[in-house]
């Protein structure tokens, strides 16, 4: 989104009606300032996106120059997601809960389920209002799709949501999608946010989660760096705590871009940073 589009991107929050209920504004929720950075949209760059502000595009660009891999990293997290969510539809899972969704982009959740479950339903999760806004102007019209307003620090208030609640039955299995939004929390925060959707999803159900993580060399400097929220670096050994509760599918938590459902991780070459990335399933 170009800045002489500015105008657009607001009144497209402005006109998604005045917050009541359970879309009150929540606790955490910014809000929309396009000449501050802003997570999804410095993401939605990354992904070669056009709805972002000069803020996001000039932070984005700064973290490219620090970790040049960082728009290819968050390309290889995305299709993660979409071979995560198809194998996880082809088991016949048809709820999900994509939460921390970010900017509507190219094959989006429902869109990914949807090929191999025509009627899966999808609830998207944010606490940026202009991603709110955008996604349900997009998903309008789209049947058993519902966006919610909730920050993933306080799962209980997103699972008691009645937008949630009349598409998605906690009683069936549900795979909860923790796509590239863990690192925005401390290690132990993290994992008791993890631990609480695993609690409170039935047996047989999934759970995606992918993770920034890097040497401190290249991490250190790009934490710092980043204005756009908080982020912290978590190692390896965090990371596999937040599957706490959850069997882990083959081939285990691996390099996001050597994640493929059932297969051996392939030998890749290290790198600096990447996301490190796995599927859970809760035992029957």
């Amino acid at each position: 989104m170009s800045d002489e589009h500015r105008t657009s991107a607001q009144a497209a929050v402005a006109n998604s009606g005045p917050a009541r209920g359970h879309d009150a504004v929540i606790k955490g929720m910014p809000q929309f300032d396009p000449g501050r950075p802003s997570i999804a949209r410095v993401w939605d760059y990354w992904l070669g996106g056009k709805d972002n502000f000069a803020a996001d595009r000039a932070l984005a660009k700064k973290m490219l120059e620090i970790n040049p891999l960082a728009a290819r990293m968050a390309r290889e997290n995305r299709q993660f997601l979409v071979r995560a969510v198809t194998y996880i539809a082809g088991l016949g899972i048809h709820q999900f809960l994509d939460i921390g969704a970010g900017l509507p982009t190219a094959l989006n959740t429902h869109e990914v389920a949807r090929r191999a479950v025509p009627d899966a339903k999808v609830v998207y999760v944010d606490n940026d209002p202009m991603v709110i806004a955008h996604a349900r102007a997009l998903l309008a019209k789209a049947r058993k799709v519902a966006v919610v307003p909730g920050d993933m620090r306080t799962p209980d208030a997103i699972l008691a949501n009645p937008a949630l609640t009349s598409i998605v039955s906690l009683a069936e299995p549900v795979c909860i999608l923790l796509s590239g939004v863990l690192h925005f929390l401390g290690a132990s925060a993290a994992r008791e946010v993890a631990t609480a959707f695993t609690r409170a999803i039935s047996p047989g159900s999934y759970v995606i989660i992918s993770v920034g993580t890097g040497q401190s060399e290249v991490a250190e400097p790009f934490t710092a760096a980043y204005t756009a929220a908080p982020l912290h670096i978590h190692t390896p050994d965090e990371i596999m705590t937040f599957f706490d509760g959850l069997e882990l599918v083959p081939p285990g938590l691996v390099p996001a871009r050597a994640w493929v459902d059932g297969a051996p991780a392939p030998q890749l070459a290290p790198r600096q940073a990447t996301f490190l990335a796995g599927v859970g399933r809760k035992a029957r």
